[in-house]
């Protein structure tokens, strides 16, 4: 159940000070296990790489096996909340390459998509794509979770506090829906729609 590690016992604290420290740096800086060796060594270490190595992915796992311990995975209920947001796509219409603006809608329970593209990113279309979405999902939800989009936001305060477009909130106010803005650089919060991005990208 313990293993002794008669070598490496007394240098476990040097070993883990150099991981604890490339942990903290830019990929480009840290230190290889071989540079750690070299490192222990030049201390008086007499052991062999091989252990220094077992050590180091112990010492992986276990950390991994804390900060997954700590992870709170967030739960939508069916038909509480959906994400919203644009990707902006190049594609060939007729042999011209063309931008196009796809808005993308994901509902936050079952996870299922709708996108549809458009020339534009103006507000007739972010009234439109809602329209389509909801028509395709066969209702609404009681949230939407948005970025701070100017067809949406007039302007951002403190935390979560939002001055939203007049239209845009009559369009909420209509499907009875409640609108949440991230946090300005934080696509973590609508991260099921940012995946979609990518995966829509990707296939289609």
């Amino acid at each position: 159940e313990r293993q002794p590690l008669p070598r490496i016992g007394a240098w476990k604290a040097e070993i883990e000070r150099f991981l604890t420290a490339n942990e903290g740096k830019p990929s480009r800086e840290r230190l290889t296990l071989i540079r750690i060796y070299e490192e222990v060594r030049a201390l008086g270490y007499d052991g062999s790489y091989d252990a220094i190595r077992r050590y180091a992915k112990t010492w992986a796992n276990n950390r991994g096996a804390v900060t997954a311990e700590a992870y709170v995975p967030l739960y939508y209920a069916p038909g509480e909340a959906y994400q919203f947001d644009w990707s902006h796509e190049i594609i060939l219409i007729n042999g011209v390459t063309t931008t196009v603006k796809v808005a993308h809608v994901r509902l936050c329970h079952s996870r299922m998509m709708f996108a549809r593209a458009y020339m534009r990113e103006s507000q007739e279309m972010v009234f439109d794509a809602h329209d389509k979405a909801f028509a395709f999902f066969r209702g609404t939800c009681t949230r939407g979770i948005y970025d701070n989009m100017k067809t949406a936001v007039e302007a951002v305060f403190v935390g979560k506090e939002r001055q939203y477009n007049r239209r845009f909130l009559q369009m909420c106010s209509h499907y009875l829906v409640h609108p949440v803005a991230c946090t300005p650089a934080s696509g973590w919060e609508k991260g099921q729609v940012e995946n979609q991005v990518g995966l829509v990208r990707e296939r289609f």
